[in-house]
């Protein structure tokens, strides 16, 4: 046991060269990874570029931000359930039909003579993309051994930045040349590819069950989309008679589900106390939480105010926010080569460097000058980048056995349940700050100061929680 445990101890320190990487029987594995995250990552981004034309030809436009709520609310419940599927019925199965669920939505909203069916179309899309994003963060964790797992979080994140460009891009091709629907078709074509894929491919490096399946937590799967709902609708008209009993509607839900949860034995959709701060995950969860909700103000906001205060065009703004994708990839690729002994000092930079961002928004969006707010975009996505490839391989190594999907499931799905809850509190802020009232540069530049000034709290308490993870012991040897 002494000499197996001396050599996966080894194995981690090795360096991994991407050609060693890419030529291992596991690229086929890295491949229908890489397919499933781009299916959740580019869809988003394709949607919003084709939206004008859907409203213009179907009509609902009262209901477009509808669009993309759906969709996080279906990503969020999926990716809570994704790992409790997994462990009942194995990663065949769901991440099939998380495939097919996720095409035969774009098959609805393709086919869709109204907004209604449209977002029927999009909710199951959310389902079927947060459901993949969440297994394949599992199939990460599960399948590939840990010395690879850094690479294999690289190419993820090298994914993501290619959907900032390719996304809009995509969807303008098919607005400009073809109709939007048949851009949900190309989707669909790919998402149905993909689910046969997993279908027929060879079990090598396949997770089984591991329990007897048990009823499906549909109540607390509901009272969580229900959490997420209502705090995002107290968020779309600011007043205290609407908002604050929507509100803290929600934050009880949110918190019934926590206590049913911890609570349901061995069909908990999260780890034992996710967000104590004592516990390896716990620690994890509550840094990626916090940071996720200190930083949607850049994404949600930036490009509205951007344009407000320095009258620059919106694809300008649109790719100024884009630099924080770009920052991401260019990062996650540089350091995914390193050995496990610099987990902590990564993800110590990459945290830190995600704070300093928003100090520099701060500053810099109501000011300017427009090439600084490019810089800590930047600084934002590189800081993630930096910490986001070593967070999963660190809690996992640290996790108890028996948590190991669980919290791979869980990082996915509690950074979007972030970006949700995120965007509802600074929509509240930006509201009150006069958002809707705003007339000239100046006005614009004292909401910028109120919003980023907001995420200061969250970020103080995500770098708290950094330290609590990167203060914990030595990883526990993990099984050939």
């Amino acid at each position: 046991m002494a000499d197996a445990d001396t050599e996966a101890g080894k194995d981690t320190e090795t360096f991994v060269s991407w050609r060693e990487f890419l030529g291992s029987p596991y690229a086929a594995s890295l491949a229908l990874v890489c397919l499933a995250v781009w299916l959740h990552a580019a869809d988003s981004l394709i949607v919003a570029t084709m939206l004008p034309s859907i409203v213009a030809e179907i009509g609902g436009a009262a209901l477009v931000g509808w669009s993309v709520s759906l969709y996080e609310i279906g990503s969020i419940v999926a990716g809570a359930a994704s790992a409790l599927l997994i462990i009942r019925f194995g990663l065949r199965a769901p991440m099939g039909m998380a495939a097919a669920l996720f095409g035969f939505g774009c098959i609805l909203s393709a086919v869709s003579p109204a907004m209604p069916l449209l977002l029927t179309g999009r909710a199951l899309q959310g389902l079927g993309g947060g459901g993949l994003v969440a297994m394949g963060f599992v199939a990460v964790g599960l399948i590939f051994p840990r010395r690879y797992i850094a690479r294999a979080m690289a190419a993820v994140s090298t994914l993501w930045g290619v959907s900032a460009f390719a996304g809009p891009l995509v969807g303008g091709f098919f607005v400009e040349y073809a109709t939007w629907r048949w851009g949900f078709v190309f989707f669909a074509c790919q998402a149905f590819a993909l689910a046969l894929w997993i279908v027929l491919r060879s079990d090598a490096g396949a997770t089984r069950p591991t329990a007897d399946a048990a009823a499906f937590p549909v109540g607390r799967l509901s009272l969580l989309c229900l959490a997420v709902v209502l705090v995002a609708f107290g968020g779309v008209e600011v007043s205290i008679p609407r908002t604050v009993p929507s509100v803290a509607a929600g934050l009880v839900c949110l918190i019934g589900f926590l206590w049913l949860d911890e609570r349901a034995g061995d069909t908990r959709l999260l780890p034992r106390r996710p967000f104590d701060p004592q516990r390896t995950a716990g620690a994890a969860l509550l840094m990626i939480l916090s940071m996720s909700m200190a930083t949607i103000a850049v994404t949600a906001f930036g490009p509205l105010l951007v344009t407000a205060i320095h009258g620059v065009s919106a694809l300008t703004a649109g790719y100024i926010v884009a630099c924080s994708s770009i920052g991401w990839t260019v990062m996650a690729v540089l350091v995914s080569g390193l050995p496990e002994r610099f987990d902590r000092l990564m993800i110590a930079l990459g945290m830190t460097a995600v704070a300093l961002s928003i100090l520099g928004f701060l500053q810099a969006v109501p000011e300017g000058p427009v090439w600084l707010i490019a810089v800590f975009a930047a600084l934002e996505g590189g800081g993630f980048g930096m910490a986001w490839t070593f967070v999963l391989r660190r809690t996992v190594a640290l996790a108890d056995a028996g948590e190991v999907q669980r919290v791979s499931g869980a990082i996915p799905t509690i950074q979007r349940l972030g970006y949700a809850l995120g965007a509802a509190y600074v929509g509240i802020v930006a509201n009150a700050s006069g958002l809707l009232s705003m007339e000239t540069a100046a006005d614009a530049a004292k909401v910028a100061r109120w919003v980023f000034l907001s995420c200061v709290p969250f970020a103080a308490i995500g770098l708290i929680a950094m330290s609590a993870l990167v203060r914990k012991g030595k990883s526990r040897p993990r099984s050939k």
